[in-house]
């Protein structure tokens, strides 16, 4: 009995003996060894795993920066360029410049613009919403309201104006991550150029129904007039499927569009009041930046 025992023990013995270093030779040939310098730029990361650099988190963002050998396609949006500098140093790098982004609402359909046409009372998700039915309102394109962009921002840079019933951007905590981008169902929320003083141009509007049919559901709708195309300087305006775009890249914030909208679907953002006078003057373009004065 005794010695079926020991034999037992020894056999086990061995076996795990041979099993423990059979696996350590294993872990050696196939066992991977990281570049130090992907904790040393995950450390001067935000941490924040939004997931706007394009990758899941941090650590894989620090991974692609170390590994690519390259930051000019990389950039951290939260951290900004000062991170993507440090970020550069760590590497022996230069990092790109990247031009800085900002959230944009393109829908103006307050309740005063776009009436409510029909009650709903059901869960509060926009995405749940937007899967049983086209609205509230009789533009199927526009904002629903319930705020799956609020919560999806991590930042707290965007929140539900009670009066309007739409999103509103904080321009001051935006860090152009994208997670409200990707939460709205409608695609109402776009990322643009946030420009020289935080000054926009944009149709803010998205309905692609024939004018007649949009101005009907909402008082500011575009109504592929095309009377900003023709009125832009810059060919920055392009009418597809009964609806203005505004090109940021184009754009020269020379605000002829604004002027000459019949049903005020451009919007202006932080801009001094214009004079009646300034609206027919040439846009003046310096070489330094590429803006108008």
């Amino acid at each position: 009995m005794q010695s079926t025992l020991k034999y037992a023990i020894l056999s086990l013995s061995t076996i795990g003996t041979v099993s423990a270093i059979i696996l350590y030779f294993i872990a050696q040939k196939f066992k991977v060894i990281e570049d130090p310098r992907i904790d040393d730029v995950e450390q001067v990361l935000p941490l924040a795993n939004c997931g706007g650099c394009g990758y899941p988190g941090c650590r894989n963002f620090a991974e692609a920066c170390v590994n690519k050998h390259d930051l000019a396609c990389l950039y951290c949006p939260v951290g900004g360029p000062a991170t993507m500098q440090k970020i550069a140093k760590i590497l022996g790098l230069e990092a790109g410049e990247q031009i800085p982004m900002i959230a944009v609402v393109r829908c103006s359909g307050s309740p005063e613009n776009r009436p409510k046409t029909t009650i709903y009372d059901s869960v509060k998700n926009c995405l749940i919403a937007s899967s049983v039915y086209s609205g509230d309102t009789g533009c199927e394109y526009g904002c629903l309201g319930l705020g799956d962009c609020v919560a999806s921002c991590l930042f707290d840079a965007i929140h539900i104006n009670e009066k309007t019933s739409l999103p509103e951007v904080d321009q001051d905590k935006c860090t152009a991550c994208n997670a409200c981008v990707k939460a709205c169902p409608k695609k109402i929320i776009e990322l643009r150029k946030k420009g020289p003083k935080d000054r926009r141009v944009f149709v803010s509007c998205i309905n692609k129904e024939k004018g007649a049919i949009a101005r009907k559901s909402c008082k500011v709708a575009c109504i592929a007039c095309m009377k900003c195309q023709k009125e832009c300087p810059f060919d920055a305006i392009t009418v597809e499927n009964f609806l203005a775009y505004i090109d940021f890249e184009k754009c020269k914030l020379c605000r002829k569009c604004v002027a000459v909208c019949p049903t005020s679907a451009i919007l202006e953002t932080n801009f001094p009041p214009k004079k009646d006078s300034e609206l027919n003057k040439e846009p003046i373009v310096t070489q330094e930046n590429n803006t108008n004065v």
